[in-house]
Formats: C-alpha cells, structure tokens, sequence
C-alpha cells in the first residue's frame, strides 16, 4: 500500500473511532474498538474491521453497525476532505481469536513436553 493509502486509512480509523465515541449513543455500540481500515487504490471502498470484547454479541454489533453505516459515512464526510468518501463495509476482527487458539495449542503442547521430561 502507498504512503497516502496508509495515511487516508489512518485517518478513517481515527475518525470512525471518535464518531462511535463520541456521535453514537448506542450502548450496544460502546463496546468495540477498531482495530484496522483498509482503503482500496481508488479510495472509493474502505474495510473498516473492528473488534467486541464481549464475543457472543458480534453479529449483533455488527447487524447494529450495518444498519447505521450511512449515518457513519455522512459524519465521516464532515469530518475528511476527499474528493470521495469510500463506502464503509465493516468485518468483525478475529485476530484475537486465532492468537488465543495459538497460545493455547503452544501451552498444550508444553505440557505435553514436560510431562515427557518428568517421566
């Protein structure tokens, strides 16, 4: 990705950030972070991937998202000065889910290596 990619990227996380804090009311809403914006070449798309503590409520949070997303473009539109502001297409964020089943198969398997050397 290009220097100004990263930075029009940069600058939609921030600003997306600061609307769900400060713009969006909805306590449903008030537990996400989001975690990265990728921004396509022609910046007319952007994947904004954010993440729920609370992992039963995603697809919730994400229905929830999906339904107020114009209203999320017409903030970010004030906020930014680009010729086009992208359409936001939100994905929920798993990375934390694959990390956990990672440090839990390496755990597994030091246990595993332990008991070995015990015997």
């Amino acid at each position: 990705m290009s220097h100004r990619l990263d930075k029009i990227a940069s600058l939609i996380k921030e600003e997306i950030s600061l609307i769900f804090l400060h713009k969006i009311q909805d306590p449903k809403l008030s537990i996400l972070t989001i975690t990265n914006v990728k921004v396509s070449p022609d910046v007319r798309q952007a994947k904004v991937y954010f993440s729920v503590y609370n992992k039963e409520k995603r697809e919730e949070v994400l229905e929830k998202i999906n339904e107020i997303k114009g209203f999320i473009r017409s903030q970010l539109a004030g906020r930014i000065q680009l010729r086009f502001v992208p359409e936001l297409v939100f994905f929920i964020d798993d990375t934390l889910d694959y990390v956990e089943k990672m440090e839990g198969l390496f755990k597994k398997i030091h246990e595993n290596d332990n008991e070995k050397y015990e015997k």
